[in-house]
């Protein structure tokens, strides 16, 4: 063990024993985050009981639902594979356990993954006794991988990124993991420039394969009529109706999106504008905006009771796992997190609904998916808020461009369909 490790862990450690008292009076008093605390420090008795001899388990951890949406279809891959192999799904978020739930169904056994300290990774790999640790796209945790090797565990990277902000982050601790990244037994890419910036950071290029995004295999398959067809029921949406979809929306974006939808509004005044924020407690702070504003909204989870229709022109979704099917119902897609310096959000949830899509400037983390998407003619890079109102305008009163672009992203999503199957392989090279 490297000494950058060794105090990776003791500070781990340490501040972990000075914030749980605390965090379990919040949790006793509050009555939330009790979901998945046993899991979170590495007790698994109860979901996957004693191995059997003779098993092959494989764990695939997937942070939150971004990651989840790449790991399911090649959790489905793997199960026409090798049928007989046990799988554990692992999520890191309350949203991503649940949709990891709904999508793997009895497949898979879902549980949450444990925090990255020795004692916990230690005692959830001697409960799992995996065959192989599977982390899906940039989920490096030293201490569980590092223990995973020592038990003789293979752990490979699949479906993997590495976007510049974060080659940038691991390079300013590159003595910590560095190690931990050249112990691992394969990494398979999304793309060439993942690739690269992963050598970058001293794997051996023996060790990296570019195999493709399988997020795009994930959304081909979610993009159902009957999920519109529910979707526009439930917003009590006619077909002519225009929609904005604001998707994943951060703190600096909101008033922006809010006044956006006030200065649309004059030339289109049937807009109706759906905001979804990256962060579900920021749904509070964009109502209250909304009312400083006089705008009449709703909260999406009002819409649940029978009879609660939606009528106001200004929806804030306020419910875990939607946005997906959300942009089903929209005429022109505003991806967030890219007016503001966060590096963006996926695009290709929007595309592949045949939606056109605009984002800002900011788009590191998603660099491969922008240039696709632009490339195709599915999407648009807006400089600023001017331009943004522009391009939203035009998408609603041309319509027929609007459905052109869409169905240029769309095709875009269907031609890299694949990846998840090429991910796969590499899972089962990695068990032989």
């Amino acid at each position: 063990m490297n000494v950058p490790l060794i105090l990776y862990a003791l500070a781990g450690t340490a501040g972990f024993l000075l914030v749980f008292p605390l965090f379990l009076i919040y949790i006793l008093v509050s009555g939330k985050e009790r979901e998945g605390l046993l899991n979170r420090l590495g007790y698994y008795r109860r979901e996957l009981g004693q191995k059997p001899d003779g098993t092959v388990r494989v764990w695939v951890h997937a942070a939150s639902v971004g990651e989840v949406a790449a790991a399911v279809p090649i959790v489905r891959e793997l199960d026409a594979l090798l049928p007989e192999v046990e799988i554990i799904l692992s999520t890191t978020t309350v949203t991503g356990q649940a949709v990891a739930r709904r999508s793997v169904g009895e497949r898979a056994v879902c549980v949450f993954a444990p925090v990255d300290l020795p004692a916990a990774a230690a005692l959830a790999l001697q409960t799992a006794r995996p065959d192989l640790l599977v982390l899906v796209e940039t989920e490096i945790w030293p201490n569980w991988l590092y223990l995973a090797r020592r038990a003789g565990i293979r752990t490979i990277m699949v479906n993997g990124r590495l976007s510049v902000r974060s080659a940038r982050g691991y390079r300013r601790i590159r003595s910590l993991v560095g190690p931990v990244l050249a112990g691992m037994d394969a990494f398979s890419m999304i793309g060439q420039s993942d690739a690269a910036r992963l050598k970058g950071l001293g794997v051996p290029i023996g060790k990296i394969a570019v195999n493709g995004n399988a997020k795009y295999d994930h959304l081909a398959g979610m993009t159902t009529a009957a999920t519109r067809n529910t979707m526009a029921a439930l917003y009590n949406l006619a077909k002519a109706v225009p929609v904005l979809v604001a998707g994943s929306v951060r703190r600096g974006e909101e008033a922006l999106l809010l006044d956006t939808f006030l200065a649309v509004r004059e030339t289109v005044p049937d807009l109706v504008c759906i905001i979804a924020p990256r962060h579900m407690p920021r749904a509070a702070k964009i109502a209250a905006r909304a009312g400083a504003l006089d705008i009449d909204f709703q909260m999406r989870s009002g819409l649940r009771a029978a009879g609660s229709e939606r009528r106001a022109p200004l929806v804030i979704l306020d419910t875990l796992g939607e946005l997906q099917a959300t942009y089903s119902m929209a005429t022109v897609v505003f991806c967030g997190g890219s007016l503001v310096p966060l590096g963006g959000q996926n695009v290709l949830e929007a595309a592949a609904w045949g939606k056109p899509v605009l984002f800002g400037p900011s788009m590191e983390d998603f660099q491969a998916e922008k240039e696709l998407l632009i490339a195709s003619g599915g999407g648009r890079e807006v400089a600023d808020q001017q331009e943004l109102i522009a391009w939203i305008r035009f998408f609603l009163t041309d319509r027929e461009a609007g459905a052109q672009a869409g169905r240029a992203g769309r095709a875009m999503v269907r031609a890299n369909t694949g990846a998840a199957g090429k991910h796969a392989e590499v899972v089962l090279k990695a068990l032989a």
